[in-house]
């Protein structure tokens, strides 16, 4: 999840795809009226893969199917990272029908006062906020359910990065680090190489910042992707058949797929990876999706599936499957505005749009401004406003 006032401009990146206002596409400004969506069956959610198997990187995006984000824990500590904690919520999770869960963890910058990785990217395997993130994964894969683990709030990457030897040996580490933690984990383990390329990187804040399409700040992003996949396949036990996937910058925005990988043989590999997927996110348009956005910004259906089927178009040209990673709507102040049908509808929309072009979608859930979960009394979770249930309804 990037930060608050990153969000503001990402509708620069959009070129006309998306409506600004509800009315725009002719729809009313009330927010009431819910969109008709097409009929999905749930049974299009396909069965997990034995983990014995060695899948393809399309097969095992497809039966990732839908899946959840642990917002706010590994990545930023606001919530607890015991992982007795975090198993009723994994439970949750997947008693309403998830098959997957996307654990952001941030290694070089401090969580909670401390570090997971020194300034150079050694890991502290001994760290027990590392210890406790194992269980959760060991805990999530005993369910049979896909781990997704990345390296998210990097901060020092997004400002100083620079493509030159000694940042590209530090993020080597880190992720050669990383990998040889779970170097023998089943296949159903997936490394992501970055979350949200942001900073040098291009994102849309303007400033000190390139904007997205800036070809350095291109050029940049193809680069730490480029540098964490080679860390991940250089490392021991089940890493070589892994699956891994790449960002894009501009935050992960869907719409820069086309610009950071304009051709296969951009990609990690050269396009030649079995084991390869993108991944993407989307809060478009951010007057509907921030957390100050409002309901009354709804853009109507075409405006939020197009970009969409426009992303999984050209992933096809690519040959690599595509994990949408993160979505939702927040509210900051006008918390009621998330129980209504057309936040359901949103989400529903988003999801049944990916699936149905075999690809997964991971929620975003931070249990504050975009929500899906919230503790009870009794010390486990629930489901709130109705989201999940109706996203993943037939």
């Amino acid at each position: 999840m990037r930060c608050n006032e990153q969000r503001r401009q990402v509708l620069v990146a959009l070129g006309g795809l998306l409506c600004i206002s509800f009315n725009a596409c002719g729809g009313s400004s009330s927010g009431a009226e819910s969109p008709v969506l097409p009929a999905m069956p749930t049974a299009t959610l396909p069965p997990t893969i034995p983990s014995a198997e060695y899948a393809s990187a399309g097969a095992i995006v497809t039966a990732m199917a839908a899946g959840f984000n642990l917002g706010n824990t590994f990545d930023l500590g606001i919530h607890s990272t015991q992982a007795s904690d975090i198993y009723p919520l994994i439970d949750l999770y997947q008693a309403a029908g998830m098959r997957h869960i996307r654990i952001p963890v941030t290694w070089m910058e401090a969580v909670s006062g401390s570090v997971l990785a020194d300034a150079t990217g050694q890991v502290n395997a001994a760290h027990p906020r590392l210890v406790q993130l194992k269980a959760v994964v060991d805990y999530a894969l005993s369910k049979g359910l896909y781990v997704v683990l990345n390296t998210h709030h990097e901060h020092s990457l997004y400002k100083r990065y620079d493509g030159s030897q000694a940042w590209d040996n530090i993020f080597f580490k880190l992720w050669k680090g990383i990998a040889a933690q779970f170097a023998d984990y089943p296949q159903r383990l997936i490394f992501e190489v970055l979350n949200e390329p942001q900073g040098v990187f291009g994102d849309w804040n303007g400033g000190a910042s390139p904007n997205p399409s800036n070809a350095r700040a291109l050029e940049l992003t193809r680069r730490i992707n480029q540098v964490g996949y080679d860390a991940i396949r250089a490392s021991a036990g089940l890493n070589a058949k892994r699956l891994v996937m790449v960002g894009t910058n501009g935050m992960g925005n869907h719409t820069q797929l086309r610009l950071v990988y304009p051709a296969k043989t951009d990609l990690p590999g050269g396009g030649n990876d079995p084991y390869l997927a993108v991944q993407v996110h989307t809060y478009d348009p951010w007057a509907f999706c921030g957390q100050d956005g409002s309901n009354a910004a709804w853009p109507g259906e075409r405006a939020i599936s197009d970009p969409i089927l426009a992303v999984l178009a050209h992933a096809q040209t690519l040959g690599v499957p595509v994990n949408y990673g993160e979505y939702g709507v927040g509210r900051q102040t006008n918390t009621a505005e998330r129980d209504t049908d057309v936040v359901r509808s949103y989400y529903r929309l988003v999801t049944r749009t990916v699936l149905q072009k075999g690809m997964s979608t991971t929620v975003w859930d931070d249990r504050g401004w975009f929500g899906l979960a919230s503790a009870t009394n009794s010390g486990g979770f629930a489901l709130v406003n109705r989201i999940v249930q109706t996203m993943l309804s037939g």
